[in-house]
């Protein structure tokens, strides 16, 4: 590997995290990354109709308001974030 390719690859990676937010940063603590994570599965659940039926099903929920509860938990889906500490 060469230090052009290197370079390359980071700059490509730096693209990613700055047109996508899931993708994190150096920055990101695991707090935020795990809220990302449950956001996107949410998101996901919520877009595939599939799904959807299947969570319906399995807790015996409409399909709309197993959607409703989807939505509400992609407020705050890892509860409040912790404290941060003071350096």
């Amino acid at each position: 590997m060469q230090a052009s390719d290197r370079f390359n690859i980071n700059s490509q990676l730096e693209h990613l995290q700055a047109k996508y937010v899931g993708t994190g940063h150096a920055d990101l603590n695991r707090f935020e990354w795990a809220v990302n994570i449950q956001r996107d599965s949410y998101a996901s659940y919520i877009g595939h109709y599939p799904l959807l039926a299947y969570f319906g099903i399995a807790e015996n929920e409409s399909i709309g308001r197993e959607r409703y509860s989807f939505m509400q938990k992609m407020l705050l889906p890892c509860g409040l974030p912790p404290e941060r500490e003071e350096d």
